[in-house]
């Protein structure tokens, strides 16, 4: 294939291409490739974006008055130095990812976007962080992956956790953050919440926040490193950022009104000791109404209900415990609890 017409295949498929593309589609140099780049903006067939490490071409108009810009944009950045919003406002102003969407759509993404790349930033200790964001005929959608220690790796390590599945329990309850000084562990909460789909990939295991069919699972996948995360959200959605705040906040403005919900997953694992209430409660103090399902779970040990049931809630009285899906052998366990507990 001639190389002109490999390049402009290429944008107006992935929406740019840079002279590392050219290199890795056609083993020529590195000084040739940049040369015919060069050629072909100066036709001006095609218009260069950025500078460095973040060089890339687009097409241009027909008319060559205005630059055509792409619906995807795909960057490799080093983790040095990085802000999330000077991100997005590149990305911004490079792309027409945002033009024409509807207000609650772009605040929505801005939000969940510069919160997963934070992520990664303050927490991933990866050396390069690797983004998509695009926008297709239904939704945007972006992609945030690092190479670090993985997201799941680093709770079990912060909270002393054992497993992947506790990590991931952990991470569930909302407001939990690996370094609370700097952060309120609210991001990934309010962005699993507002996204349609939101999946979370670390070593071996998939989180998925389904928020069309309402549901949370996990699933088992060949183990990667680092984290990655894919966000969705249609471009017909109805949702606003200010409902989701005004819902899980109270007049003060303190993630303190939501009704956390903590699943209990049964992987080889019955809930028996009092060490494993105290570890699910850990932090749930924070909030008002703690939702616990037990779905799947047969039973529960007496001392894990003594746990959670009598003791914590002794001690957290303006706390509301609601449960749900328990079945007969797991509510005979709780209503002891409980019936000690208004006896104390």
């Amino acid at each position: 294939m001639e190389l002109r017409t490999l390049i402009l295949n290429t944008i107006n498929k992935q929406g740019q291409i840079t002279t590392a593309d050219i290199v890795g589609q056609t083993g020529l140099s590195r000084a040739y490739a940049q040369r015919f780049l060069k050629n072909l903006a100066d036709e001006g067939a095609i218009v260069l974006m950025g500078k460095a490490n973040q060089a890339h071409y687009i097409i241009s108009s027909k008319k060559g008055t205005s630059i055509k810009k792409p619906l995807r944009v795909h960057k490799i950045m080093l983790n040095k130095d990085l802000a999330e919003d000077k991100v997005l406002r590149q990305i911004k102003e490079e792309s027409a990812i945002f033009k024409g969407v509807a207000t609650n759509i772009s605040s929505i993404v801005d939000y969940a976007f510069t919160e997963m790349l934070n992520n990664a930033i303050e927490h991933s200790a990866s050396e390069k962080i690797d983004l998509i964001i695009m926008k297709t005929a239904t939704d945007i959608r972006f992609t945030v992956a690092d190479q670090g220690v993985g997201i799941f790796n680093n709770i079990m390590k912060i909270k002393r956790l054992h497993t992947t599945i506790e990590a991931i329990q952990d991470l569930l309850k909302g407001k939990e953050t690996t370094a609370p000084d700097a952060h309120s562990g609210e991001g990934i909460f309010f962005t699993s919440k507002v996204a349609d789909r939101l999946i979370i990939k670390s070593f071996e295991k998939k989180l998925i926040f389904d928020n069309i069919g309402q549901d949370i699972y996990i699933k088992d996948i060949q183990s990667v490193k680092g984290t990655k995360i894919d966000f969705v959200l249609g471009l017909k959605s109805k949702k606003k950022l200010a409902d989701l705040f005004n819902k899980y906040t109270d007049d003060s403005f303190q993630f303190s009104k939501t009704a956390v919900k903590v699943k209990l997953y049964h992987q080889n694992v019955d809930y028996v000791s009092r060490s494993q209430a105290r570890r699910i409660l850990a932090g749930l103090e924070k909030f008002k109404t703690i939702e616990l399902d037990f779905n799947d779970i047969k039973t529960i040990g007496q001392a894990f209900a003594d746990e959670v049931f009598r003791i914590w809630q002794s001690a957290h009285k303006d706390v509301k415990f609601v449960v749900k899906n328990a079945n007969e052998n797991v509510m005979i366990m709780i209503k002891r609890a409980q019936s000690l507990y208004t006896t104390c």
